[in-house]
């Protein structure tokens, strides 16, 4: 917790102004008593009316600018507080954005979303409680015993009993909640975690009929999470009675002992009402320290886990002083290169040599997890390899700041993602400055034209969320003008034609030729058709080359790759295509 307070310097002039106010707030509240003791000491008992009404106008006084200073201390806390974790909120974001795709299996996207909304709401809490009454309630505490001991000294056993009962009781109330809060952050991590794979899943759970285990699974996590909050919520809740009880009670000794001292001539009182006021304040004050600190652990949980995300490091950082690509343009080389995810028994790639050049098709295929995706995952540098070197303009890729990298390459995932916006706005992805003129030609290029201009309002219809509102073929056009916008140096196609049929597969594959003519073209795919007319071909088998050359020469020296031709074309197709 303490290290998020750091959030807190762009405020310190209102942190100023809040503690001024507390202190303001917390002199009213402690003067008050005094001046009931005068009016009953001074005014009643001796029935000077003059007297009443004069110190009674400074109460009212003095009770309307402790108001004041409440109202606008609570007004700035809670701007203070707010702002705080909107700039936190910001930070987790922000950095975030820098992970690599290692961080991203480290932490569940379920988990982050959990601790940039649930956790940084549970801080803002937290922090409106502190700066209301980390002030108040210390100052009413010390001061408040100095003035009722003022009073009387006599009563003040009362204080000496009550107070290490109150401490005990919220020292047993911490002991059994903390775990508690660290745990409920947990459930509510997988809570997210089914509901996000229930909602983004929704095709799949319905078409297996699996919606009452989608139910059960949902209503298991949900009653974990609604068990532990009663029994957080039960504790809290046992608290105020109890508290209240012990005032309760302490303001029955008051008045019953006080007044056998007033009937004994010891005390007056006046004195024994002021002294009854300043010890249910202290109470009172005791009784806000014990809610805040019962808060504050569920707070430090939620601190805990935001600074998890806050201080992980980025498996994948620009170097100190970036190299510049200026002599060549396009080109890619792997040298030697090998991989491997974090816990695999294996390397997903071994030992993986080519290279790409400007203005030639380069092709990878093989057989399900044989690291095609993976291979082409590495040149925009989403994972740093375990061994060897990716080259890029001949400069390692390591070596180059990831903007530089990622701004060479117009990259196609496996899996199409649109965002909520206009059909100009995911085109625009790419190249925020992009023309009319250029997001039609690479509609047209990428054969999107068609259903574009069919849609209610052209280019400018509204793309819904995830996509759903067009075919998995469309989508995966639009994220190919997407690319085509940016005009990049390197294309990377990442089993994009998978969606699209074959009379659309080889319109588009022959536009993309004029298009890419100067660019370096990688195609990740598993039809041979795709492949088939490639400068070259990387064949891939269980993540090392089996064969690299064209498609004639793969036949004749590369089982793997005419065991895949021939499971895909007849006897006659690939007499046509060798001969």
């Amino acid at each position: 917790m303490i290290k998020l307070l750091r959030f807190l310097n762009p405020y310190r002039s209102l942190l100023v102004l809040v503690l001024v106010l507390a202190i303001g707030q917390t002199a009213a509240n402690l003067y008050l008593p005094n001046l009931m003791s005068d009016i009953v000491n001074n005014g009643i008992a001796k029935f000077d009316t003059n007297y009443i009404w004069r110190t009674g106008r400074i109460m009212v006084l003095v009770a309307i600018g402790g108001t004041l200073c409440a109202v606008v201390g609570i007004y700035y806390s809670s701007q203070v507080a707010t702002g705080m974790v909107k700039a936190i909120r910001a930070r987790i974001f922000n950095k975030v954005q820098g992970f690599s795709l290692h961080e991203f299996d480290t932490v569940s996207t379920a988990s982050l979303i959990t601790r940039t909304t649930n956790d940084t709401t549970q801080v803002q809490q937290v922090m409106v409680m502190i700066l209301n009454m980390l002030i108040t309630a210390p100052i009413t505490l010390v001061v408040g015993i100095i003035l009722a001991l003022n009073q009387d000294v006599g009563l003040s056993w009362i204080l000496v009993v009550m107070m290490p009962v109150l401490v005990a009781i919220i020292i047993v109330l911490l002991i059994k909640a903390i775990p508690l809060f660290t745990a409920m952050q947990a459930k509510l991590d997988k809570l997210n975690l089914i509901l996000d794979e229930n909602l983004t899943g929704v095709r799949v759970v319905r078409a297996f009929n699996r919606e009452k285990h989608e139910e059960q699974r949902f209503d298991e996590a949900n009653r974990d999470v609604t068990d532990i909050a009663i029994r957080v919520n039960q504790m809290i809740a046992s608290m105020m009675p109890v508290m209240m009880l012990m005032i309760n009670l302490s303001s029955v000794a008051i008045i019953w002992f006080g007044s056998l001292r007033v009937d004994a001539g010891k005390l007056q009182m006046g004195a024994m009402f002021a002294f009854l006021q300043y010890a249910t304040q202290i109470l009172f004050a005791l009784l806000m320290v014990a809610l805040m600190f019962i808060m504050i652990p569920r707070a430090e949980a939620s601190a805990t886990r935001i600074n998890e995300v806050l201080e992980m490091e980025p498996e994948i950082r620009d170097p100190e002083e970036p190299r510049q690509a200026t002599q060549q343009r396009g080109y890619v080389e792997f040298q030697d290169v090998t991989f491997s995810y974090l816990g695999a028994e294996q390397p997903a790639l071994s030992n993986i040599s080519f290279s790409a050049s400007p203005g030639k098709v380069t092709a990878i295929i093989g057989g399900t997890g044989s690291g095609k995706s993976t291979l082409v995952n590495l040149i925009p540098r989403f994972y740093d390899v375990d061994s060897g070197k990716i080259l890029v303009d001949g400069v390692e890729t390591r070596e180059m700041s990831q903007e530089q990298l990622r701004a060479k390459i117009g990259f196609v995932p496996q899996k199409a993602v649109l965002f909520t916006g206009s059909v100009n706005d995911n085109l625009r992805y790419g190249k925020e400055d992009a023309s009319e003129d250029e997001l039609r030609h690479a509609a047209e290029v990428a054969q999107a034209n068609e259903f574009i201009t069919k849609m209610p309002e052209g280019f400018d219809s509204m793309i819904s969320q995830g996509g759903t509102n067009v075919s998995g073929g469309q989508m995966q056009r639009l994220s190919i003008a997407r690319a085509l916008v940016r005009k990049p140096e390197i294309y990377v196609f990442d089993d994009t034609f998978s969606a699209l049929d074959f009379k659309t597969d080889a319109k588009l594959r022959a536009a993309l030729k004029g298009e890419t003519r100067e660019s370096t073209v990688l195609i990740v795919a598993q039809r041979v058709s795709t492949v088939i007319d490639a400068d070259q071909i990387i064949v891939l088998e269980q993540g090392r080359v089996a064969g690299i050359g064209t498609h004639r020469e793969l036949m004749k020296t590369c089982d793997v790759y005419s065991g895949i031709v021939s499971s895909q074309l007849s006897a006659t197709e690939i007499a046509e295509e060798t001969a």
